[in-house]
Parts: C-alpha cells; sequence; structure tokens
C-alpha cells in the first residue's frame, strides 16, 4: 500500500517545526547531520564540545527540545550511553537520539527517559522515524 499526502496539508509541516535542538557534533552547522535535522524544522546549536554543551542543556533544560549527539566525534556510542545515564539526572526532560557507526540495531526505546539510538550514516527515513519517536509525547501533546 502506498499513501500519497498533499503538500498542503496541515500535519505535512516539518515535525520540528520552530524546535530548538542542542547538536554535538565536530562537523559545525555546516556538517550533512546539521543540515538534516534543520530540514525537519529544527532550531540548531551546535557545539563541537560534549562538556559545553551539556552544561547548555543541563543550566537550560526547558529551552531544548532535543538533544542529538555524533557519537563518533567523542569516544564512541558507549561513553555517550554514559553520559547520557549521567545527564538523565540533571535533565531529565530533554530527549536524547545518539548516532553512531557503532550501532548494531537502532534503538526506538518504550521509555521516554532512553535514548533513540541510530545507525551512521544516516538514511532520511531513519533520522524522520527517530526524530518523531524521541518527540512522540510532545507530538501527542500537539495532536491532541
Amino acid at each position: 500500500m502506498q499513501l500519497i499526502r498533499s503538500f498542503d496539508q496541515e500535519d505535512a509541516a516539518p515535525v520540528g517545526l520552530g524546535m530548538q535542538v542542542m547538536l554535538l557534533t565536530r562537523e559545525g552547522s555546516d556538517g550533512a547531520l546539521a543540515r538534516r535535522l534543520a530540514g525537519l524544522g529544527g532550531q540548531i546549536d551546535c557545539f563541537p564540545d560534549v562538556n559545553s554543551g551539556l552544561s547548555q542543556v543541563i543550566n537550560d533544560p526547558y529551552r531544548y527540545g532535543l538533544l542529538v549527539i555524533d557519537c563518533d566525534d567523542f569516544g564512541g556510542l558507549q561513553a555517550m550511553r554514559q553520559t547520557c545515564l549521567n545527564l538523565a539526572e540533571q535533565a531529565d526532560r530533554v530527549p536524547v537520539m545518539l548516532v553512531s557507526r557503532d550501532c548494531k540495531a537502532q534503538v526506538f526505546p518504550n521509555g521516554s527517559n532512553a535514548p533513540v539510538v541510530l545507525r551512521a550514516p544516516l538514511s532520511a527515513v531513519s533520522l524522520r522515524v527517530g526524530f518523531e519517536h524521541a518527540l512522540r509525547d510532545r507530538l501527542a501533546l500537539r495532536v491532541n
């Protein structure tokens, strides 16, 4: 079955329209991941350093709707999973999405405190699904 949507439908708007996204990557705001997140409607704050980026999220967790980490730039998937566990105690209101080449199987957790884990390099479909899954609680509130 194929579903076809027209672009004038209300729900065809980018899923992250206007949402502030913290992106931790060494690629910078001109990198592929930043451009793709912006294409989903996110307003991207890019940081090339984990500590400075996470301190922004911890100091102002209500500012950000999503935290995305390019794990390969910062010690790998396991290191960033541990960082997320530590972060959960500080800023559990911010959904997290981890992207890594080390990812064997993509993870779309049921719990809202666990990060979405995506395999790099990202396809447009996996990024969109991961983005929507990470924000599912916020999207459900927007629909109701």
